[in-house]
């Protein structure tokens, strides 16, 4: 009976002690997870307007995405929604703001009066490719002048995506007169100044919208850079180009300020180590490089080429430009903000960013 009782509490002992090896050493590995966050997985939701086979989505999203996942070992993991299905594409920006959705790409423009000053680099002439558009952006950004426009989110990306072109479907654009009466898509409220001041009816909608409107008769043309042609097949339906630097899109890529702040040291810094320039550079040359082979399919295809590279010193065309991009600045005046202090630093940086 003794020797029972002696085996069942020497059993007794083995086992808590081997329990308490175990508690010990799921504390420790919880320990590990917590100091290293080896274990646990953040999940971000990247919103965006762009089809999902957009080549910006594919070349530029997709890998930046990709590349986040594998320098954090997994533990980030980034999933992208394409085609504005978690977000409108005018209001993508403020659901990063408020955590609607973690990160988020739109235009600028597509808020009116949200980005006033980021909007001064539209304006005609300050620069011809997406490359030194994104260049005068950060020269902005880093100056002060325009920073406080993104001080409620954590700023992953500013960017350009190249001059703005005219195209239209029957009525090819040689001068403002060939604009007169024609409704033309505006992607901003830049585009759409210069548009009125031409003569035109300036008609906004997003770009998803695009292809049925013109095939509608809805528009008869509309303001757009050339990468997004292709992606979003307008190159069926056009005919006539006009490449005339009127207006330059802008982009921006952010992220919800407190879920930046809620990622431990070593995560914030994979996302810092593949934002900023580095991810707008890339992203700027795809678009460059887009609006390229766009423009090239076009002649191909023996569309009607119109090239106006300098129209600020055309005589047809100087004088709507300049007073469309006045008004601008005017509008900018009467909300109290120096927009004129921006163009001129704009002018200035497009010099030292010309690529």
């Amino acid at each position: 009976m003794k020797t029972k009782l002696s085996t069942s509490i020497a059993l007794a002992t083995t086992l808590t002690l081997s329990g308490l090896a175990l508690s010990a050493c799921s504390n420790n590995e919880q320990a590990a997870s917590t100091d290293g966050g080896t274990d646990e997985v953040t999940t971000l939701r990247f919103s965006h307007f762009m089809t999902a086979n957009d080549n910006i989505n594919t070349e530029g999203f997709e890998p930046w995405a990709r590349k986040i996942e594998e320098e954090s070992n997994g533990r980030i993991k980034v999933e992208i929604y394409p085609s504005a299905t978690l977000s409108k594409p005018g209001a993508t920006y403020d659901a990063a703001a408020k955590g609607t959705v973690d990160i988020g790409m739109q235009v600028q423009g597509y808020t009116a009066g949200r980005f006033p000053l980021t909007q001064v680099v539209e304006l005609p002439g300050i620069s011809n490719t997406a490359e030194q558009q994104t260049c005068i952006l950060y020269e902005l950004y880093n100056s002060g002048a325009i920073s406080s426009e993104y001080e409620d989110t954590h700023l992953l990306s500013l960017m350009g995506s190249g001059q703005g072109a005219l195209h239209t479907v029957d009525k090819p654009i040689r001068t403002p007169a060939d604009m007169k009466g024609l409704r033309i898509r505006q992607p901003s409220v830049v585009a759409s100044h210069v548009i009125d001041t031409i003569g035109a009816a300036p008609v906004g909608m997003p770009a998803s919208d695009t292809y049925t409107s013109l095939q509608r008769g809805v528009i008869d043309g509309l303001a757009f850079t050339w990468q997004p042609i292709q992606a979003f097949r307008l190159d069926e339906l056009l005919n006539h180009h006009t490449n005339i630097p009127f207006y330059n899109s802008t982009f921006v890529v952010t992220m919800n300020k407190d879920k930046y702040n809620s990622l431990p040291d070593d995560l914030k810094k994979v996302i810092d180590d593949n934002s900023g320039l580095v991810m707008s550079n890339r992203i700027a040359k795809i678009f460059d490089d887009s609006n390229d082979a766009a423009m090239a399919a076009a002649r191909e295809k023996g569309d009607t080429m119109i090239d106006i590279p300098d129209p600020l010193n055309d005589p047809d065309w100087k004088g709507p430009l300049l007073e469309g991009t006045q008004r601008y600045l005017d509008e900018l005046a009467e909300l109290g903000l120096d927009g004129e202090a921006v163009y001129e630093q704009a002018k200035a940086a497009a010099v030292g960013c010309k690529v």
